[in-house]
């Protein structure tokens, strides 16, 4: 029998062999709090890690530009019937490598050099790839911001609409990374058309949620919508284009190749259709009913610490923490943290500086931590220990608790093995 995979590494290159063993081992031991990562089945680690990764493929089934395909064909229809199926969509395009790629690919599609395009402001809960100065889709398009209320932390439908009709973008898009409340969808296609713009929703943070039926689906309203496979989805990292309007799919095929990508990931694709059929399960089902309650209760046991939460609340995975209250930047909130084990990261809030150094928001999400096995009880008391490690941090006595919790930290990931 021959040696597996772990031993030839080890063997051949500790480095790398030694370097993949302390993650595993990180993340067995620590608490992942970040919104944006999850935890894949053993069935998706195995397509990305099969021999399919050999097989270079350009373009689409029955129709590529080398020869050899039939069974990547094969994965690859499987996995837009099975997106088709779980989120009610007539077009899917699988092949995008990332989220970031896929919104490239819509704008490729829809827009020339110049058009405008209004989107959720950065600090806001917006995201790098919706038109943001430093992204090539901030630099190439004429990009316009629109904010959250400054005292509720929601967004102001009015006041898009009065800023649509005073810019008159081209698409106007919703979604981001840190915006933790539902989106109404409906209201924001009825903009969007007001101004004869195209609706793009970018659902890559709650895509999992969507198809769990424990978030409004932006599908039935969206001209187009584009997410990953990985975070709440619990996929490979990845993106797919969906839409349930008719008149995109040519524009888009093209758009993905040969508009912004060249070869597919054939072992990405296996993944993503693994991942899938996995969210078509009964089973994912209530793994979305416990993300949201998660939570939920997340932001209550912070809220009765006395902890700033932005909107007060949340309706998805992500809790959004205001720590100016506390004299406290997001970075010393992390390093605060990750004393006792628990990985986040610093954001910004809406209106913060643009400087990352001084932002003075944190995301949390607890899409890994469900995954894991954590239930409300223990929510509550990691809620508990996050704000006693912060109150701590901000009297400057952190070193005499985060060994404490540190502790109570090892408890649950002892009780819930990755």
């Amino acid at each position: 029998m021959g040696a597996s995979a772990n031993q030839l590494l080890a063997t051949t290159d500790p480095v790398i062999a030694n370097a993949l063993a302390g993650e595993k081992q990180r993340q067995q031991d620590q608490i992942e709090l970040i919104a944006s990562e999850n935890i894949v089945s053993k069935r998706v680690l195995e397509a990305l890690g099969h021999e399919i990764n050999n097989k270079t493929l350009e373009g689409y089934p029955g129709n590529r530009f080398h020869g050899g395909g039939e069974f990547v064909d094969i994965i690859e229809n499987t996995a837009i019937d099975r997106a088709k199926e779980l989120f009610g969509a007539k077009y899917v395009n699988v092949q995008p490598h990332s989220g970031t790629q896929a919104n490239q690919a819509v704008f490729f599609a829809l827009l020339k050099p110049g058009d405008k395009v209004l989107s959720l402001d950065l600090a806001a809960g917006g995201h790098l790839s919706h038109g943001a100065k430093p992204n090539l889709s901030g630099r190439w398009f004429e990009s316009h911001h629109y904010l959250v209320d400054r005292d509720t932390g929601l967004m102001d439908y009015d006041a898009i609409a009065d800023q649509a009709l005073l810019i008159q973008p081209k698409l106007l898009i919703a979604g981001g990374s840190a915006y933790p409340r539902e989106i109404d969808c409906a209201r924001l296609a009825q903009i969007a058309r007001s101004v004869g713009a195209c609706f793009l929703v970018d659902m890559a943070h709650v895509a999992g949620l969507v198809a769990a039926g424990v978030y409004p689906s932006p599908l039935p309203h969206a001209d187009l919508v584009t997410c990953t496979t990985t975070k709440t989805l619990r996929g490979p990292r990845g993106g797919l284009i969906l839409s349930s309007k008719d008149g995109f799919s040519k524009k888009l095929q093209s758009a993905i190749f040969p508009g912004v990508q060249g070869s597919l990931h054939s072992n990405v694709l296996a993944a993503k259709a693994v991942c899938l059929g996995e969210a078509l399960q009964p089973s994912f089902r209530a793994y979305g009913r416990q993300v949201v309650t998660n939570g939920r209760i997340l932001a209550k046991s912070l809220i009765d610490k006395g902890i700033k939460i932005v909107s007060g609340g949340t309706d998805s995975h992500m809790v959004l923490l205001d720590l100016s209250p506390l004299g406290l930047k997001g970075r010393d909130a992390e390093l605060a943290l990750a004393s006792a084990n628990i990985t986040c990261n610093k954001n910004p809030i809406p209106f913060d500086t643009p400087k990352p150094s001084d932002w003075v928001g944190l995301r949390l999400g607890v899409a890994a931590a469900t995954t894991r096995g954590l239930d409300q009880l223990a929510i509550s008391v990691l809620g508990n220990t996050i704000a006693e490690l912060l109150i701590a941090r901000s009297e400057n006595q952190l070193d005499q608790v985060s060994n404490e919790h540190k502790a109570i930290v090892k408890q649950i990931c002892d009780d819930n093995p990755v």
